[in-house]
């Protein structure tokens, strides 16, 4: 019996384990890995947990994880299908149609190339590809945008393609010049585009930026043409390239309120200090909508809030995730002010910044320190949102926290949670600060709230049974939520 019980301790940590990696690590770079070992560790990870734990790797899709793995996990189930029962498949598929239905297309588009690479062409995975292709809205629009793509998946799956409502779909992808013209007004305007230039306007942005290079045409006037077709992030992403968005200056005609939060706390790094602090009112009012969305329910429910955020050196991440720690960091403060109990919140950032609008990365990481004024105001929570790199001096934090539980608060009136925005490829989880206190892996701050539910598991205090448990419940509800059509 003691055997089994070790052994369930040990299946629960593997699962904790590859959750935080699912939801931290994209095979990038980070500030203390370099890309080969990030992703060295992602491989054995996926492998391992496929293998052994088939179950918990596939109900991970319900999870928070991010798209990369989330389509490593499509692909492992995929390409490894013998390796399921029958019941196993069907759930299977069920969380694959859900997952798919929330990835970006392109996602989607390459993970398929890469399946009919591999040569994974059996009757599920035909299935999966005809149901995801039928649920398109528009499939016209993505033999325009993502021509190759469906055109791959098309031939891997021998799909007839009528979409565009005349038959005109699989003339235009595989004989190309059959026709004199498409009936579809966008499949003709992609025709009239390699010899008019007029017709660049018509189609999606970014198809037409090739066919304006192709035609001469100059930046900023295709810019300014384009713009009542540009989404807001192609708005954003190129308000710096035409001549009536200075890159110091916020864009026009653009509601930032409606951005996510962790995506909004990212582009308002991008702004350097004096616009930041010019802009000031509008920035801090979008985050604070964007917060109080994210909190949802939970708002004003946390009771007394602290929390240590990490804006040291560290949290500027890397070339490939420029600023994301300290984007997730400044996320978090203002989705913790929107949780906590109204005037209940202290934030303290490790430089000592008082003013979250203008952190930079900067300095060393005192945890320790941070952790221990934290705690003089007797919260009813701390949060600390922190890479876990703690070195000034090292491992103060871990002490602290160690007697904190241990000496001074063996009852745990204060619920202390840390989350850890990056992936330690050595260690294959993120780093943790005291075998204490509980800790995830965190991508967007708008996890916040389920994450802390995820992390009372890996303290030890809550028994496998319970974490199975709550994984079937993820499920459930994450595929039910998929077949009715909710955002999730």
């Amino acid at each position: 019996m003691t055997t089994e019980t070790f052994a369930d301790l040990v299946a629960a940590e593997d699962v904790l384990l590859f959750v935080n990696a699912a939801i931290t690590a994209t095979g990038q770079r980070e500030f203390h890995s370099g890309a080969d070992r990030q992703q060295l560790s992602l491989d054995f990870l996926h492998a391992y947990v496929r293998v052994n734990y088939r179950r918990v790797y596939a109900a991970s899709l319900a999870l928070g994880i991010n798209d990369h793995n989330a389509v490593r996990i499509v692909r492992g189930l995929l390409e490894y299908a013998g390796e399921a029962t029958a019941q196993e498949k069907r759930t299977e598929g069920r969380l694959i149609a859900a997952r798919l239905a929330k990835l970006p297309p392109q996602r989607v588009y390459r993970l398929f190339r890469g399946l009919r690479a591999a040569k994974v062409n059996n009757r599920r995975t035909r299935a999966i590809m005809r149901d995801w292709l039928a649920a398109r809205p528009d499939p016209a629009h993505d033999a325009v945008k993502y021509r190759a793509g469906l055109k791959n998946t098309a031939r891997h799956a021998h799909l007839r393609l009528d979409g565009s409502g005349s038959g005109e779909l699989g003339d235009f992808l595989f004989r190309p010049g059959k026709l004199p013209r498409y009936r579809h007004r966008l499949l003709d305007a992609w025709r009239r585009a390699h010899y008019e230039q007029g017709a660049v306007d018509e189609l999606p942005f970014t198809v037409a930026e090739g066919f304006a290079a192709r035609h001469g045409m100059k930046r900023e006037a295709f810019l300014e043409r384009m713009a009542p077709r540009m989404t807001r992030l192609e708005r954003l992403r190129t308000q710096g390239q035409r001549g009536t968005a200075a890159p110091r200056e916020l864009p026009a005609g653009v509601d930032l309120t409606v951005m996510p939060l962790t995506r909004l706390a990212l582009y308002v790094l991008t702004f350097p200090l004096e616009p930041r602090s010019r802009h000031r009112e509008e920035l801090t009012s979008a985050l604070r909508t964007a917060a109080r969305r994210a909190a949802g329910p939970h708002a004003g429910g946390w009771g007394r809030v602290a929390a240590v955020l990490d804006d040291s050196y560290s949290s500027s991440g890397s070339g490939e995730k420029r600023r994301r720690p300290l984007a997730v960091a400044l996320a978090c403060h203002f989705l913790l002010e929107a949780l906590a109990a109204p005037g209940a919140y202290t934030p303290l950032w490790t430089t000592g910044a008082d003013d979250p609008l203008l952190v930079v990365p900067r300095g060393p990481t005192p945890l320790g320190s941070r952790v221990l004024d934290a705690l003089e105001y007797g919260p009813d929570r701390l949060v600390i949102v922190s890479d876990g790199w703690d070195n000034a001096p090292p491992g103060l934090a871990g002490e602290v926290l160690r007697v904190w539980r241990t000496r001074l608060d063996p009852d745990r009136r204060t619920a202390v949670v840390h989350v850890n925005p990056v992936y330690d490829a050595d260690g294959f989880d993120v780093r943790r600060l005291s075998p204490g206190v509980p800790t995830a892996g965190i991508r967007d701050a708008e996890d916040l709230p389920a994450l802390v539910g995820i992390a009372q598991f890996s303290e030890g205090r809550t028994g496998p049974a319970a974490l199975h448990s709550y994984l079937d419940r993820q499920v459930a509800r994450f595929v039910t939520a998929g077949r009715e059509g909710d955002p999730l």
